[in-house]
């Protein structure tokens, strides 16, 4: 009897490693040990439900590590002001770390300490920590005691609710080193690299005393390699690159012979998104052609970034130097339209191979919409027709006059309406949405191109009310709320209606007082 046990145990085993192997074989072993998505939580946060059911998402799809830019939704204890309205409390970003470990996420915390800090610096409290007393972005690196102080508080706070063995300190985009005149003074004696480096020196100290390991994003070190000299062998970059030259922010060459470990970072919502245009196309080519790049490069990790915003911020001043709000310059539409680009990113870094784009995109309208290949091939020309900006009243990067881009988005719009998914059809409905927008949008910008046109007299723009009056705001923003209201809360859906509209009500004010 005992015999038989073990020969059926001994079967089993054989046939477990078996399937196990099998599966190794079909399922290829990713080249990259840390496989991660960013979320930016800045201007679109995400209730809780939500962002449980997309980390599920993220991880079901092979991905491991999720780097939370909470910003001020994260309920810091000690620093009270710098929550927001929608900070999630304590308990829920415990239950959200808790709910990531039992389904293998690691969720690492991303507190900006440099740059991208307007959301602290808008406080009379950290006045002093500024750079510049007009642009309330940057930390002054001179005043390393008073920031060592606050940013070791915060860390220590996010250390309490998270158990990532990685902080995120951020570290990009410092546009502003050396307004101040202490800074002036130092980079006159040693450099702004060492201006930069010796900051960051700090944090990445205080990460690594605290335990952890430190994380930045590489584009500054990129542009002053001497900022790496000094720093903890911990440290960890992330060269972020959205279709760009490998070598545009510095020479890469010496980040690699650094000896610090580097992750790779794409990116499915980025400059120039906003609410009006995605240039899908982009996004595809940046994932097709980073992934496979960052594997030869040997990084061990990829982290896909999805930005609600450029991360500069529009000051609404009292006076010349009190604040009274701050509002994203750039929005983008919600991450709830961007499946397809996300499963992407989940397929290309399976084997971190080129992804076959056309042949991804037929698969995913299939399987997700139920499209034939003609269906499959129509519903991509027209959710990737006319990608271009327009700005100042002109078309980028194209010769299309704006009707004529307006004329191609009514077409690949029709194309949209007259498709029939078969499944998940919400989902679907995002790209109509999208093209809608960017029809409503297309016809402003013809509107407020005649009304700039030197002829225009006061009788002729009277002409142009009916037109901006006819515009379907209010549907569109129904429509919004309806596809949206899961991922995003009530009064953040409606300062997005709100913005995205903005203009169109302001130009038809301006022209109701001529009637």
């Amino acid at each position: 009897m005992k015999r038989t046990v073990f020969l059926v145990m001994l079967l089993t085993t054989f046939f477990d490693y078996a399937n196990a192997f099998q599966k190794g074989l079909n399922d290829p072993v990713s080249p990259f040990p840390v496989r991660g998505f960013h979320l930016d939580l800045r201007i679109q946060a995400i209730p809780m439900p939500a962002l449980r059911k997309l980390a599920l998402q993220l991880v079901k799809g092979g991905i491991n590590t999720l780097v939370m830019e909470w910003e001020a939704t994260y309920p810091f204890q000690d620093e009270p002001l710098i929550p927001n309205r929608f900070a999630y409390t304590r308990d829920e970003v415990k239950a959200f770390i808790a709910y990531g470990a039992s389904i293998k996420l690691d969720v690492i915390p991303l507190q900006q300490s440099f740059g991208h800090v307007e959301y602290i610096l808008r406080n009379p409290k950290y006045k002093d920590l500024r750079e510049d007393q007009k642009d309330y972005s940057q930390v002054n690196p001179i005043r390393e005691a008073e920031a060592k102080k606050l940013f070791t508080t915060l860390y220590q706070d996010l250390i309490s609710t998270h158990n990532s063995p990685y902080i995120h300190i951020g570290g990009d985009e410092t546009y502003l080193l050396g307004h101040s005149e202490e800074s002036k003074k130092k980079i006159k004696a040693v450099g702004i690299g060492r201006l930069y480096g010796d900051y960051i020196k700090m944090l990445c100290d205080v990460v690594v005393g605290l335990g952890k390991r430190p994380v930045l994003w590489a584009d500054i070190a990129l542009k002053y390699p001497e900022a790496l000299k000094g720093l903890p062998k911990e440290t960890i970059f992330i060269d972020w690159n959205y279709g760009w030259d490998i070598n545009m922010f510095g020479d890469h060459e010496k980040l690699m012979h650094s000896g610090f470990e580097v992750w790779g970072a794409p990116s499915i919502r980025s400059h120039p998104d906003n609410y009006f245009l995605t240039q899908w196309g982009k996004h595809f080519k940046n994932i097709s052609d980073f992934v496979p790049l960052a594997k030869e490069l040997g990084y061990k990790g990829i982290i896909m970034t999805s930005w609600s915003t450029s991360g500069l911020y529009s000051p609404v001043f009292e006076t010349t130097r009190d604040i009274v709000d701050l509002y994203a310059i750039r929005r983008v539409y919600p991450i709830s339209g961007f499946n397809m680009l996300i499963a992407a990113f989940l397929e290309s870094i399976k084997s971190g191979k080129a992804l076959d784009t056309e042949k991804f995109i037929y698969g995913y309208a299939k399987s997700q919409y139920g499209f034939d290949e003609n269906s499959a091939n129509a519903f991509w020309k027209a959710v990737s027709a006319v990608p271009f900006e327009i700005t100042q009243g002109k078309p980028i990067n194209t010769d299309l006059s704006i009707d004529q881009m307006l004329d191609s988005t009514k077409k690949a719009s029709a194309i949209l309406l007259k498709l029939k998914p078969v499944k998940n059809a919400k989902e679907f409905e995002h790209y109509r949405l999208m093209a809608a927008i960017r029809i409503q949008y297309l016809t402003y910008q013809s509107i407020e191109s005649r009304a700039n046109a030197p002829e225009m007299t006061a009788e002729k723009l009277k002409v142009l009310i009916p037109e901006l009056e006819a515009l379907p705001t209010k549907e569109l923003d129904k429509k919004f709320i309806a596809l949206n209201s899961e991922i995003m809360y009530p009064s953040e859906i409606a300062q997005e209606n709100e913005l995205r509209n903005a203009k169109i009500k302001v130009l038809l004010d301006r022209l109701k007082r001529l009637k």
